[in-house]
């Protein structure tokens, strides 16, 4: 059974960092894409960045570029992602979600969540003005 534990959240003031973490199970970690993706309230979710565990290989949108990293260690079958300078508007829940393919699925040049097949239970993020 694929299963995906996201945690990490927290509440952080604006300025501040944060990093998550993604811990997968229940596949060959090394074959597959993860995604963060965030969804705050009222809003659509929405996808930040994807890296292929297979080769290392991301994908950042406008969103993510300057102030958040995405990174992985296949020893832990986890995938992290790093925060920085953060602002009000990047509360949200976050979630970590999984597809089978050695490479970032892409749509329209971006991270799209109906590209994934297997999400984890996301973890809130409060950042404080």
């Amino acid at each position: 059974e694929v299963q995906l534990q996201a945690s990490g959240g927290g509440l952080v003031q604006a300025g501040g960092s944060r990093r998550l973490s993604c811990v997968e199970s229940g596949f060959t970690f090394h074959e597959a894409a993860i995604g963060w993706f965030r969804q705050a309230p009222g809003e659509e979710r929405e996808g930040i960045l994807c890296i292929s565990s297979t080769d290392g290989t991301t994908l950042y949108t406008d969103s993510a570029k300057d102030r958040f990293t995405i990174s992985s260690d296949n020893a832990k079958n986890t995938v992290y992602l790093q925060m920085n300078s953060l602002k009000p508007e990047d509360t949200a829940v976050y979630y970590c979600a999984a597809v089978l393919m050695d490479f970032c699925p892409v749509e329209e040049g971006t991270v799209v969540a109906g590209l994934y097949d297997y999400w984890g239970q996301g973890t809130l993020v409060t950042v404080s003005s």
